[in-house]
């Protein structure tokens, strides 16, 4: 296996901003990037971005597989062994609705007025209310592990994109279980066809009840499903109408669910003729997904919503115009909603095309996307080999840092980018990297079992013992500390850490190691990757 420099020969980030010279681009703009421009830095940048990183000896690994074999080792996951989580991993019974005898008893107590009965009614629905809101709690902690620990990184980076787009708040339907099954099916459909995962959505008990699509009947029909789909889900602002918005309603009506299953109510649902984004008939929910799936502006919302989350900031729907897009974005997005339109909305072919295109590896889009909470907790533990240490503190602190997972603000999701970053949030960020590196636990927390000792040195590792770095060279193994941590290597950064490491006799142990890199995640460089 090759030896790479130390020294990383990339610009800086703020050097690297460099209008694109969109003229020669264009031509090129999914053109697969070639093997011998694949090096450390676009290895590191493809694990970041298709996932939460990568440690040293990983990095180095893909470097030398090559662009095609990197992608499709990092895309093609299912042939992977990963475990897919059971269904009797968390308790469907918590929030089961009232059985019939349950039901009656409560009339019959209802009618006596027999306070004793009702207020033991009261005390264990309390009960379940109190348990579902400790099981919410073990599923966050039982996908912030998976993230984590997954062989698998896409699968769980496109779950969270899915959760953040199609979003669903626990706090509103008050049902783990459910949230639990939509994460399932988040997982399901993560690279596979959004068309699919559209039809199964409709279906879904969280998102029906999150929209309140359980209440809506034919002569009630409740627009908020079809509005939020249309607007969030599927199409953008300026795609659609409120007339189109009212007949999707009556397309959705009768969709609903019984305890854990969809149960579409026949009685409930407007079979009458109707007119959606001009297209006339007898529509039912599949219907009026498969119309709007048939939208030009459909395909074009998700290539953008796609390029915002895994490659750069543009405008997440057509209202931001793209007047001051670079004609290279326009065409690769061009090219993205094309292969998604003709391809029944299948992700892997065009996530692959644009992981492996030149486009992806521009220097301008490396180093330059904030970390959302999770990508930083987890990318910790990931590039970094961080012990997992307590995930009740790991999972509080995303919620402080402004991600609290299977809790996201709105069904707008994340607004994400700089609204990550606040003086609150930063020094968040800084205490629970020191509580990954050092255990250092975090004020208000009882003394628990932090006693695992982060092994700081294995990092080096893979450079040997016969290199630079493996000699303990100091400007060798600072270079290589900020090459893995950062991707590249300030010269304020080298600075601090040559002087840091001086100062202990330039002795490089597990303690001087383990230093620099808090030096290093308290940097602003450290939050972008």
């Amino acid at each position: 296996m090759r030896q790479p420099e130390t020294q990383s020969p990339r610009p800086s980030p703020a050097a690297a901003k460099a209008v694109l010279k969109d003229d020669d681009k264009i031509e090129r703009s999914l053109r697969p990037i070639k093997k011998q421009d694949f090096k450390y830095e676009q290895a590191r940048h493809l694990l970041w971005r298709a996932g939460f990183g990568g440690n040293e000896a990983q990095i180095r690994y893909l470097a030398d597989l090559g662009p095609e074999k990197s992608v499709d080792l990092v895309v093609n996951y299912k042939s992977a062994d990963a475990p897919w989580p059971k269904e009797e991993t968390f308790d469907n019974d918590i929030m089961r609705p009232p059985t019939s005898d349950e039901r009656e008893m409560y009339r019959r107590a209802q009618r006596a007025q027999d306070e004793e009965t009702l207020a033991k009614v009261r005390l264990e629905r309390q009960r379940r209310e109190q348990q579902d809101r400790q099981q919410i709690a073990e599923v966050q902690k039982w996908w912030l592990k998976r993230m984590i620990e997954t062989p698998n990184p896409l699968e769980e980076k496109m779950t969270l994109f899915w959760h953040g787009l199609l979003a669903t708040n626990y706090r509103t339907i008050e049902n783990s279980y459910h949230m639990f099954l939509q994460n399932q099916l988040f997982r399901k459909h993560a690279t596979g066809s959004y068309a699919d995962l559209m039809y199964a959505l409709i279906r879904d008990p969280a998102m029906i009840a999150y929209l309140d699509n359980n209440d809506s009947r034919k002569n009630h029909p409740n627009e908020n499903l079809a509005r939020e789909i249309m607007e969030l889900f599927s199409l953008g602002i300026g795609n659609y109408t409120e007339k189109d918005i009212k007949e999707g309603a009556r397309a959705l009506t009768g969709y609903t669910f019984e305890d854990d299953q969809f149960t579409f109510q026949r009685n409930n649902h407007d079979n009458g003729q109707k007119v959606i984004l001009g297209q006339a008939g007898s529509f039912d929910g599949d219907g009026f997904v498969r119309i709007i799936l048939a939208q030009p502006a459909c395909s074009r919302y998700i290539a953008r919503r796609l390029y915002h989350f895994l490659v750069a900031d543009v405008p997440t729907d057509e209202r931001g115009g793209d007047k001051d897009m670079p004609p290279a974005q326009r065409a690769v997005l061009r090219q993205m909603a094309s292969m998604l339109a003709s391809g029944n909305y299948e992700l892997k072919p065009v996530l692959r095309k644009l992981l492996l295109s030149e486009h992806f590896y521009e220097p301008q889009f490396m180093n330059d996307q904030i970390k959302s909470p999770v990508q930083l907790v987890v990318g910790a533990c990931r590039s970094l080999n961080t012990p997992v240490r307590d995930l009740t503190i790991l999972n509080d602190a995303l919620d402080l840092m402004g991600q609290r997972i299977l809790f996201p603000p709105s069904v707008k999701g994340w607004e994400g980018g700089r609204a990550w970053i606040n003086t609150s949030t930063f020094y968040v960020r800084q205490n629970i990297l020191a509580y990954l590196i050092a255990a250092r636990r975090p004020q208000g927390y009882a003394s628990g079992d932090d006693s695992q000792k982060f092994d700081a040195m294995a990092l080096l590792e893979p450079y040997g013992p016969e290199s630079a770095v493996g000699k303990g060279e100091p400007q060798a193994v600072v270079e290589a500390l900020l090459r893995v941590a950062l991707g590249w290597s300030p010269s304020q950064g080298v600075e601090t850490l040559r002087t840091y490491l001086a100062a202990r006799n330039n002795e490089v142990t597990n303690d001087s190691v383990s230093g620099m890199l808090l030096l290093i995640t308290a940097m602003p460089e450290y939050q972008l990757c």
